[in-house]
């Protein structure tokens, strides 16, 4: 799959975690998707991080 290429999927959330990433992606101007996106980007950076100093 290219870099900019989107892959879709349906994601099944309470609706109290859903309410809050409504909240949290408004205070920063992105959709609920971007929002996803975004937290899901750090987790894995921060999962190679920590991978890199335990190897």
């Amino acid at each position: 799959m290219a870099a900019d290429e989107r892959k879709p999927f349906l994601l099944r959330i309470p609706r109290d975690l859903w309410e809050e990433l409504e909240k949290w992606a408004a205070d920063e101007l992105r959709s609920v998707n971007g929002q996803i996106e975004y937290l899901l980007r750090q987790a894995v950076e921060k999962r190679k991080r920590t991978q890199q100093k335990e190897g």
